[in-house]
């Protein structure tokens, strides 16, 4: 384990509306405590129905994830 990341578990959805409804669904010190969380998960309501939702987010500790601006349009 590499204590330089956490691993982020989404569940996302289309709403139908052409939005999506995200969900964090928690922040794991392992690849393998997220797809242990994703595997719980998929015994709810919701979640069992839209299986191919999750996703799993890598992010390393003390480090910019934007290194630039942004503007709008």
């Amino acid at each position: 384990m590499d204590s330089r990341f956490v691993y982020l578990l989404w569940h996302s959805r289309d709403r139908g509306d052409g939005e999506t409804n995200d969900k964090l669904i928690g922040v794991y010190d392992s690849p393998e405590a997220a797809e242990a969380a994703r595997q719980r998960k998929l015994g709810f309501e919701g979640f069992r129905d839209h299986p191919d939702g999750f996703l799993v987010d890598r992010y390393e500790l003390n480090h910019d994830a934007w290194s630039e601006g942004f503007f709008s349009y």
